[in-house]
This record gives C-alpha cells, sequence and structure tokens, in this order.
C-alpha cells in the first residue's frame, strides 16, 4: 500500500488527485470542529458512550457526533438512501431498467438517491433533536430550537454530499467513502488517548492492553483475507459463430465473494436492534417498563441475549442482501443465452440449482464472520472496560474494504500509465 502511494505520487496527475483528495478532506475535518449551537456537547457525550447505535454514529460521522457538529449525521443519510434504492432498482422493474440505459440511467438514479437522502436526513434530524429534547441536551427546548438543528444537520449532509462527489470527480476514489474513511482514521489519536488514561487510571493492565492489540491485529488479517477471498466458478465457452466472425472456445469464472454483503447486513441488523429503543425513548417515559427492558433490560447490550439475536440478523440479512442482488436463474439464463457452461452441469436449472447452493454457503460464511465482527466490541463491553474504547467492528470493515479499493485503483492507474504493449 505505501510502495504504491510512493509510485502514485511519482506521476504528476495522480499527485494532483491525491492533493486535491486530501484538501477536500481537511475540509470536511474542518467542519467537525463547527458546533451546532444551542446542544450541551457533555449530555451528548454521555448518550454516546452508553448507545450502541449513537456511538456508530459518531464512529461514522469521525466524531462530529459527540461533539455535535454541523456535519453529525456524516453521509448516513445518504448511505440510508443508496442501500435503499440499490434495493428499489432490483424490486421495481422501472428503476432497474433504468440502470441498464448506460450513464443517462444511472445519473437519474444518482439523482433520486440524493432526493431521498435530503428525506432521510430531514427525518433522522427531527428524531435525534427530539431524542435531545427528551434527554436534556437542548439549552432551549422550543421548536425553534429543534427547527434550527434540523436545518443546520441537513445543510450538513448536503455538502457532504457535494463534497464527496468533487472528491469523486477531481480527486482518488469514491468521495463517500473516503468521507467515512478519514473521519474512522480520524479517531484513532482519540482511542490510543483514552487507552492510555483507562491504564493510568488501572481501570485495565498492560496484559490486556497488549491481548487487545493481538486480537485488533488478527482481526484486521481476518478482514482483509475475507475481503480478498471469492469462490472462483470455471463457465467454459464452446466455438461460436457471432455474425462474420468465428469465436474460439475460451474458459472464464464467475466471481463470487465471501462477504458480498459488506457491512450493510451490519447496518439493517443494528437498525433493527436500535429501532425499538429509538421509538420507546422519543414517546415513552423514562420510568416505563417496556422503555426499561431496552434501556437495561434483558434486551439490552448488557446482557447475552443482545449479541446472540444480533448474530442472528446479520447471517439473516447477509442472505436476504447477497440473495436479492445476485441472481442465480438470470445468471445461469445469460450464460445458456451467450453459449457458456459450467463444467460438469447442464445448462438451464441444473446451472441454477448449483449457484444457488453455491450462494448459501457463501452467506452462511459471511455472515458468521461478520457478526464475529460486529459483536466483538459488545462482548468487550459486557466482559471488560476495553469496551469503553468505541471499538467498531463495522469500522474495521469500512476501513479495510476503502484502503483496499484505493490500493487497487492506484495500481490501476500506474498500470495504465506505464504500459508498454505487447510488442516490447
Amino acid at each position: 500500500m505505501f510502495k504504491t502511494l510512493r509510485n502514485a505520487w511519482g506521476v504528476p496527475e495522480l499527485r494532483k488527485k491525491l492533493l486535491t483528495t486530501l484538501f477536500l478532506l481537511l475540509v470536511f475535518r474542518a467542519g467537525v470542529f463547527i458546533p451546532v449551537p444551542g446542544v450541551r456537547t457533555d449530555v451528548v457525550k454521555q448518550m454516546v458512550e452508553g448507545g450502541l447505535y449513537l456511538g456508530f454514529l459518531d464512529i461514522i460521522s469521525g466524531g462530529a457526533f459527540k461533539d455535535f457538529s454541523i456535519f453529525a449525521l456524516g453521509v448516513v443519510p445518504y448511505i440510508n438512501a443508496s442501500i435503499v434504492f440499490s434495493l428499489l432498482t432490483i424490486a421495481i422493474p422501472s428503476l432497474e431498467q433504468l440502470s441498464k440505459e448506460g450513464e443517462e440511467g444511472r445519473k437519474k438514479i444518482a439523482e433520486y438517491t440524493r432526493y431521498a437522502a435530503l428525506i432521510f436526513a430531514a427525518i433522522q434530524g427531527l428524531s435525534i433533536s427530539l431524542y435531545l429534547r427528551n434527554n436534556g441536551a437542548l439549552a432551549q427546548e422550543g421548536w425553534t430550537q429543534i427547527l434550527i438543528i434540523i436545518i443546520t444537520l441537513i445543510t450538513g449532509t448536503i455538502f457532504l454530499m457535494w463534497l464527496g462527489e468533487k472528491i469523486t470527480e477531481y480527486g482518488l476514489g469514491n468521495g463517500t467513502s473516503l468521507i467515512i474513511f478519514s473521519g474512522i482514521l480520524a479517531r484513532i489519536p482519540a482511542m490510543i488517548a483514552q487507552l492510555t488514561i483507562l491504564v493510568k487510571g488501572q481501570s485495565v493492565n498492560i496484559i490486556q492492553v497488549v491481548l487487545f492489540i493481538v486480537f485488533a491485529l488478527a482481526l484486521v488479517a481476518g478482514v482483509v483475507t475475507m475481503d480478498l477471498a471469492e469462490r472462483r466458478i470455471p463457465v467454459q465457452y464452446a466455438q461460436r459463430k457471432v455474425g462474420m466472425r468465428m469465436y474460439g472456445a475460451q474458459s472464464t469464472h464467475i466471481p463470487i465473494n465471501v462477504n458480498s454483503a459488506g457491512v450493510i447486513a451490519i447496518i439493517f441488523a443494528m437498525s433493527v436492534m436500535q429501532f425499538p429503543l429509538v421509538i420507546s425513548q422519543l414517546t415513552l417515559p423514562p420510568t416505563n417498563k417496556f422503555r426499561m427492558l431496552f434501556e437495561a433490560g434483558w434486551l439490552s447490550p448488557k446482557y447475552p441475549i443482545y449479541p446472540i439475536i444480533y448474530v442472528i440478523l446479520i447471517v439473516f440479512f447477509t442472505w436476504f442482501y447477497t440473495t436479492v442482488t445476485f441472481k442465480p436463474d438470470e445468471v445461469a439464463q445469460n450464460l445458456q443465452k451467450s453459449g457458456g457452461f459450467i463444467p460438469g452441469l447442464r445448462p438451464g436449472k441444473p446451472t441454477e440449482e448449483f449457484l444457488t447452493r453455491v450462494i448459501n454457503r457463501m452467506t452462511i460464511i459471511g455472515g458468521i464472520f461478520a457478526s464475529i465482527v460486529a459483536v466483538t466490541p459488545i462482548i468487550l463491553s459486557q466482559v471488560s472496560n476495553l469496551g469503553q474504547l468505541q471499538f467498531g467492528g463495522t469500522a474495521l470493515l469500512i476501513v479495510v474494504g476503502v484502503a483496499l479499493e484505493i490500493d487497487k485503483q492506484l495500481k490501476a492507474n500506474l498500470v495504465m500509465r506505464h504500459y508498454e504493449g505487447f510488442l516490447k
């Protein structure tokens, strides 16, 4: 990775893209320190430390939610809109047809996604404002203050969407992913400082810290391995004639990633787990038994039943998302139309059944691994004081995925600029 960056820095065009990306990311980091007026950040910090979902928002926003800055929502509304439209594109025939119309179709879907992100930002801004008011985090509890917060959060989200598009256009990599990536990396010094405080306060000992670092490195290695792991299904094409040209027999493969759902399954599962808690906190008084069941009862992260349900949901949503996005019947049909076949299998129904079996196995393996990564912080918080670090497995998946993608893009650009052809 570092060697690739050094080589890319030697190419003037890539150096310009890297500097542009760095400058735009610095603009994002500067906005993290601009607070929303009328919010008691000390109360918000306590809420973030005690809530799984708010902790996740803080990680994704790069610490902006804990300080409740203008970028407190980060690009979360845009992520939600993108996930919804990726599913709707498959479920709604008109959107599916639009996605197949080339660049213009994709631009239209991107426009719809931005509009949906504004709606999500308004809904999240309203719910968070009411949640802050119910927990005494607002200096003034009138609707004027709530309206100021909603407008500020929506404006921050719009600016980040624009910033992400400019990074994608003039910089290197996907702008939205890089904004999340930089925000997560910016939290590392704070984590180190917090770990130092825990050691000095004798809340944890050196052995626990060493074991934590070793486990974190092993988890990183596992995430890298799973991100790169794929099942390659061999495909052969018989000799065929297309128009006036004759094509010879060819061999290729269908790559199926082990963890194809990525962090999407974790986000879905977390949303389902936190939805009853958020609704109860918005509508019920603190002494209500139903609310206490999710805040401190057996359905809270403090009890073992919570991670068990969490794991089941992650595996289910991994299977659901992979099944929706990868359609074995369409793949088998396209193979048959193009004259391709999997060795040892007849085209058509047998190929579809084989692909379905492979997908089911891959989703179980990927779902179990994603569960291990996601549940690790919850288990740490139950068995030790290291859970106070807000060590997010989801953040780890995002960082590794974005880093691998940047490395691929840099290598592709370097190969393209140093390509000498076949004759030399």
